[in-house]
């Protein structure tokens, strides 16, 4: 996403405790809790990942795109995703390594999910357990119950994928550090040398977005983690190409059904 103050102060806060590839149980659950502006840095699991936001807005990169989770969302990682998770606000974070060959009907995509309460509960209860804990006992009957609520959890849009091929892929990335840029497609089409069909062809293939969508997705992601950092949301909307925050809050409703309120982490939306 796009580079601005807060991110270019982050500090890597490595991704150190173990991962558990050699625990003999197929879900093993972790308490972490990150301070503001810190990352995991880049790194991977022989595990998959299910990474629960409790508190704080999570912010994770992969080759594939951004993923945004707000409190009360997941991200799911396949096993052997490389990715980058940064902290926009203190986070608390609940998550659950998986040994997916042990387990059918897991996705095999990265997504961002809903957590219901029951998951929830289970995921804090079992992250409490020790990590070779009693199989048989509440520890295993956790497990079962995490394993099948994950994989009912309902996706969200809460996603920003990026196109595979090369011309798009840099002007995605061109797009992600100048998220307020005013040129429209005619232009970023000129400027990576497709046609305008030809662009908005491909976009909506590789992304599953709308040149215009994806654009609108950007700018989304880009003000809930600049707000969870505590920037004006009035500036941020501005420098987002919003005439007023009004626009914006408004096409934050119609994009994802939702007050953008709730993406940006707990406490009051900062306007001013």
């Amino acid at each position: 996403m796009g580079q601005n103050a807060a991110t270019t102060e982050m500090q890597v806060a490595p991704d150190d405790a173990p991962h558990y590839p050699d625990v003999d149980r197929t879900v093993v659950a972790v308490a972490k809790e990150f301070a503001a502006g810190s990352t995991t840095g880049l790194h991977s699991h022989v595990r998959a990942q299910f990474i629960f936001a409790i508190r704080g807005l999570m912010v994770a990169t992969t080759e594939a795109g951004t993923w945004l989770v707000p409190p009360g969302y997941a991200l799911w990682l396949p096993a052997g995703i490389s990715h980058n998770v940064a902290m926009h606000g203190a986070v608390s974070m609940r998550t659950a390594y998986l040994r997916a060959g042990d387990v059918r009907n897991l996705p095999r995509d990265c997504r961002i999910v809903t957590v219901p309460p029951l998951l929830e509960a289970a995921l804090v209860a079992l992250s409490a357990e020790p990590p070779a804990y009693d199989t048989d006992g509440r520890g295993g009957h956790l497990a079962s119950l995490i394993l099948d609520e994950i994989t009912r959890a309902p996706p969200t849009p809460f996603a920003l994928p990026v196109p595979a091929d090369r011309r798009l892929r840099r002007l995605a990335q061109r797009l992600i550090e100048h998220p307020g840029s005013p040129l429209d497609i005619d232009h970023w089409a000129d400027e990576v040398g497709v046609s305008r069909r030809t662009l908005t062809r491909v976009f909506r293939a590789q992304t599953g977005l709308s040149f215009a969508a994806w654009r609108r997705r950007l700018r989304l992601l880009q003000g809930a983690a600049r707000c969870a950092d505590g920037e004006p949301l009035a500036r941020v909307a501005a420098s987002l190409g919003y005439n007023s925050l009004a626009a914006f809050l408004s096409m934050a409703r119609r994009e994802l059904g939702t007050d953008f309120a709730h993406l940006c982490g707990p406490g009051p939306v900062p306007r001013r």
